[in-house]
């Protein structure tokens, strides 16, 4: 049974009531995320599944500060999401029974704290379930890149059409070499995925990366300055970090051979957009942009509008149906925690130094 109820502010609380695992063991759960992420992530199913895994009624909330919020001195698990707040002293001191967070979304530093580790709470992410939708789209990147077909796309409307097929590089998928900066969950997808196509070779630079892992998923780990000069396609797939920041830079993309593709599905802070736009209006690089810096460019950016560069407004992450994904991943974790089993995404204080 589903409960709707409405406090005196205006904001909905949702409760939700039964299931087959309501028994004294089983922990006190709550929602605290805005309205749109819990209309996107929670469909009809998801509020049975979650509610057959909790002991009391599931509260929804789209103000974690609200005053009239009741049981949160009882709330063990919280469930979060994009634009969740920050868990801050202030508000964990209203949750004096809270052991962990489930967060239906990537990254988790919007929503933690130093208060938030100091005392013992667990958190676990659903990153490995985004990292498909954007592995997914990098790989379809790469195989337009190798073809050429966003670029020569935009030219058969142009007014002299398409007369010069080779004006962006070879148009081929067969041995082409391909570079991946950074073995995160999205790279190693990648990794594995462009397995398919014929005779590539794939590169990986990280220099925190398993070389038996990088094997594993079928690439060779070497360093970045090495691998630039090898690649046909270039993508990046390393976290916004202060070590980070702007790393592929004019002396690297210099080093790229002429007609190269840059693909970035990462953050747009890893790109000095300065230097690429040099680089791709000269013709000698292309480039596929899901994210930039700043984003969206402005509207004047010349990057909008070369013929050797596709921009995308942020598309490669979790949109529509693909979100039930998260929901589900993080439901998977509650049942687990619920269990007494442990996670399989639980993410350590130590690994934010290296993640996004």
């Amino acid at each position: 049974m589903t409960q709707l109820t409405t406090p005196g502010d205006g904001s909905t609380i949702v409760t939700l009531r039964e299931g087959a695992f309501a028994t004294r063991s089983a922990p006190v759960a709550m929602i605290a995320m805005p309205h749109d992420s819990f209309a996107r992530q929670f469909s009809s199913a998801h509020l049975t599944r979650l509610a057959s895994l909790t002991a009391a009624e599931p509260v929804f909330t789209a103000d974690l500060d609200d005053l009239e919020l009741r049981n949160l001195a009882e709330v063990e698990v919280l469930l979060t999401s994009w634009g969740s707040p920050r868990l801050d002293s202030e508000r964990l001191s209203r949750l004096p029974n809270l052991r962990i967070m489930l967060h239906c979304a990537g990254s988790i530093k919007g929503q933690v704290s130093d208060s938030f580790w100091d005392r013992g709470l667990r958190v676990s992410s659903a990153a490995d379930a985004n990292a498909i939708p954007v592995a997914e789209f990098t790989l379809a990147a790469i195989v337009f890149a190798g073809k050429k077909a966003p670029f020569l796309a935009r030219l058969v409307g142009a007014e002299n059409g398409v007369t010069d097929v080779h004006r962006f590089g070879e148009r081929s998928n067969l041995n082409r070499t391909i570079g991946l900066v950074g073995f995160s969950k999205v790279g190693r997808k990648v990794a594995e995925a462009v397995r398919q196509l014929d005779g590539v070779r794939c590169l990986v630079a990280d220099p925190y990366a398993d070389p038996y892992e990088v094997a594993a998923a079928g690439a060779d780990l070497v360093p970045l300055a090495t691998m630039l000069s090898a690649v046909d396609v270039l993508s990046l797939h390393a976290p916004a970090l202060p070590s980070t920041h702007q790393m592929i830079g004019a002396a690297e993309l210099a080093a790229l051979r002429d007609h190269a593709t840059l693909i970035n599905t990462a953050r747009g802070s890893l790109i000095d957009h300065v230097a690429l736009e040099r680089e791709c209006a000269s013709g000698r690089l292309n480039a596929i942009l899901d994210v930039s810096d700043p984003e969206p460019l402005p509207h004047d950016s010349a990057l909008l509008s070369l013929p050797n560069v596709m921009v995308t407004p942020h598309i490669a992450g979790s949109l529509d149906s693909e979100i039930h994904r998260l929901t589900d991943a993080a439901l998977d974790e509650l049942e687990r925690y619920a269990r007494g089993v442990p996670l399989s995404h639980e993410v350590l204080r130590a690994d934010l130094s290296l993640t996004a």
